[in-house]
């Protein structure tokens, strides 16, 4: 007899992977990796671009158009395009070259309107995750700014990107941990708040 199986949510996994790239591209926005510390900046979203990708295709399975979607995009351009950017500028910066991040502003333009569009979905999640979704949009829009030079002085911005990075690397972090721990428990163990739509 066969016995079917199914897999459990990777969203966690989505969510971990997206802290970690808050928490790098966080730091580099607040000045502390040096150009030494670019190369391992990208091994580290390759890594998160692997469980994104892999975390897209099962919510995608599973019918989960927003987050599946989401982690998709995620995993390709939050991830793997901005690891190959962080990459990509090291090399020019070792070569003497300055990198022309306009051209990045504008890709970020796409990014910071396809998370802008989708934001109203989050409204049927926890009120967590909507505060997330709501501070990328601020952040990759803030970006576009920067690298655009639509906003004057980056040194103005690039503090308040990295810290709004850093918190939303920690509210993703929580939400993993609330997802597995209510999960296994089969009851509420860290608070999550209900959809603010229903």
């Amino acid at each position: 007899m066969a016995h079917e199986h199914s897999f459990a949510s990777p969203g966690p996994a989505g969510l971990g992977a997206l802290a970690v790239a808050c928490f790098g591209f966080g730091a580099a926005f607040l000045g502390k990796v040096a150009v030494e510390g670019l190369p391992l900046l990208f091994a580290w979203l390759m890594g998160g671009a692997l469980v994104q990708y892999t975390t897209a295709v099962m919510e995608l399975k599973d019918h989960n158009i927003t987050g599946g979607n989401v982690f998709l995009f995620f995993s390709a351009f939050f991830m793997l395009g901005a690891g190959f950017s962080v990459l990509s500028k090291f090399f020019m910066i070792k070569f003497g070259m300055k990198p022309a991040v306009v051209v990045e502003g504008w890709m970020w333009m796409a990014g910071a309107s396809f998370l802008t569009v989708v934001t109203p979905a989050y409204a049927k999640g926890n009120l967590f995750i909507f505060i997330l979704v709501l501070i990328l949009d601020v952040v990759l829009w803030m970006i576009v700014g920067v690298d655009t030079g639509w906003y004057g002085d980056p040194a103005v911005f690039k503090p308040a990107i990295g810290w709004l990075l850093v918190v939303s690397g920690f509210i993703g972090v929580y939400l993993a941990g609330a997802v597995v721990c209510n999960t296994v428990y089969g009851k509420p163990v860290f608070f999550v708040p209900k959809p603010l739509i229903k």
